[in-house]
């Protein structure tokens, strides 16, 4: 179970990583590092 949370963890990561690039606004870029930093540490299992 854990392995398929932390699979649909890192599929939202790398989406919200890729959208992060695209955008041109620095807002909407710095949302989506706001919205990275606790995926990451889900992903890490960092609590």
């Amino acid at each position: 179970m854990t392995l398929i949370y932390r699979a649909i963890v890192l599929f939202i990561l790398l989406l919200v990583v890729a959208c992060q690039f695209r955008e041109k606004d620095f807002w909407k870029q710095t949302t989506a590092a706001l919205v990275i930093i606790p995926l990451v540490l889900r992903l890490l299992m960092i609590k």
